[in-house]
């Protein structure tokens, strides 16, 4: 029983089912086919705005003047409702959270999602011991 154990092999990437070459192949109207209902009603019914198109075009020239195999440089952006297309993987994006602007790396995991589900735009709450401001039930502290 000298067999050996089998290697996994690296696992292609498909977005429900159709790989990432086929995706950017695709119109956006046969990608919106495929999305989930929201994303797919804010990109059939409403449409993309302007504004939208001119990320999408910054990013696609960012990416067109890189040398093969490099990353791209940040493309700073407020627009965190902009849904994760196909052509969009490969790019950084800086994503503007309220206060700085945090780069993210378009993987094609993220197709669908939206650019600020990747950059918080809140500390989130470490409780600890209660301090000034608290109910008078929690602030009594005893001395020992």
């Amino acid at each position: 029983m000298a067999t050996r154990a089998k290697r996994s092999a690296f696992k292609k990437f498909t977005y429900r089912g159709i790989d990432l070459d086929a995706l950017l192949d695709m119109s956006n109207s046969e990608f919106a086919a495929i999305i989930t209902s929201r994303q797919r009603r804010r990109l059939t019914r409403r449409g993309l705005q302007r504004k939208h198109g001119a990320l999408t075009t910054k990013l696609r020239n960012a990416k067109r003047d890189v040398p093969q195999g490099e990353k791209p440089p940040v493309v700073k952006t407020h627009l965190r409702n902009m849904i994760i297309l196909p052509e969009m993987v490969g790019s950084v994006v800086g994503v503007y959270n309220g206060k700085e602007f945090n780069a993210v790396e378009i993987k094609p995991e993220m197709i669908g999602m939206y650019l600020g589900e990747f950059s918080i735009s809140y500390r989130p709450v470490a409780h600890g011991r209660p301090g000034i401001g608290a109910t008078n039930s929690s602030r009594f502290i005893p001395l020992k």
